[in-house]
């Protein structure tokens, strides 16, 4: 086992949530090896091309995570697993709000302006192309414009920017992406909205935090200030900081942003299982 591969314990957690593999005697790569490679890939910010040879061959690799960032399976993973903190009473729900800009570098820039298979978006929020947990197998609709694929312009450069909400553990709850040059406070319902956190047993997902912690950049509405809760509002900063460990994720290599979206989920999905 490599630094950064998934642990046995870790590896028990997933196991069971994740799709059937290839058909005895079939050549469909190992799951195991295989999100490792993504991990890999995903932690040191490397081109697939550059995947250690242990990883198998770097084509498997990086369509496995394309077809996991569009079908939903990166999201469903963490849904999951957010699930399982929640029944044990783990997940702290003052939920605190910001957004971070990620430097887009020039491999992300070309995308084909024709967009690909559209999908249906349950959860989309304008000016995003978020895949949906309940996604077929298509891809999410997206193209090259501006809104299509979430780059933009902004004092940064050529920017994408992350809207998250992070749980009073410093751990993300939701994402949302949008151009580098969106403000936070239009995106603060969208990002909301994408909270839910399934039951284990019967029930509706859970979506209300018991309170929300935000800067003034996101108020739409009348809001209260209480110094001492206001004080765990640090919790989203540092969950920026775990997510920007992961290099592939402090700067945009993808072209299309489902699959970007994927790499931020798998780095969420990472953070929720080592903390």
């Amino acid at each position: 086992m490599g630094r950064g591969d998934l642990t046995n314990p870790e590896w028990d957690r997933l196991e069971s949530f994740l799709p059937p593999g290839g058909a005895r005697g079939g050549r469909r790569s190992d799951h195991r090896r295989v999100i490792n490679g993504v991990l890999y890939r995903v932690r040191t910010g490397v081109q697939w091309r550059d995947l250690l040879e242990r990883f198998g061959p770097w084509e498997t690799v990086y369509k496995r995570h394309r077809r996991w960032s569009a079908d939903g399976t990166w999201k469903m993973l963490l849904s999951r697993i957010q699930a399982a903190e929640d029944a044990a009473g783990q997940i702290d729900w003052d939920v605190s709000v910001d957004s971070t800009a990620v430097r887009a570098h020039q491999h992300a820039a070309g995308a084909r302006k024709a967009p690909p298979s559209a999908v249906p978006q349950k959860g989309a929020c304008q000016g995003t192309n978020q895949a949906d947990p309940v996604l077929g197998t298509g891809r999410p609709a997206g193209g090259g414009g501006q809104i299509g694929e979430c780059p933009g312009r902004s004092r940064g450069g050529f920017t994408t920017k992350i809207h998250l909400a992070a749980e009073g553990r410093c751990r993300p709850l939701a994402l949302v992406l949008t151009p580098g040059h969106y403000g936070d406070g239009p995106q603060l319902e969208c990002v909301l909205e994408q909270v839910s956190v399934p039951r284990t047993g019967v029930g509706r997902p859970r979506t209300r935090p018991d309170r929300v912690l935000a800067e003034k950049a996101h108020s739409g509405r009348p809001t209260g200030f209480d110094s001492e809760h206001y004080k765990k509002r640090n919790s989203v900063e540092r969950a920026i900081n775990r997510l920007k460990g992961f290099r592939a994720v402090a700067t945009r290599y993808e072209k299309r942003v489902y699959i970007y979206l994927g790499t931020v989920t798998l780095a969420a999905l990472t953070v929720w299982l080592r903390t």
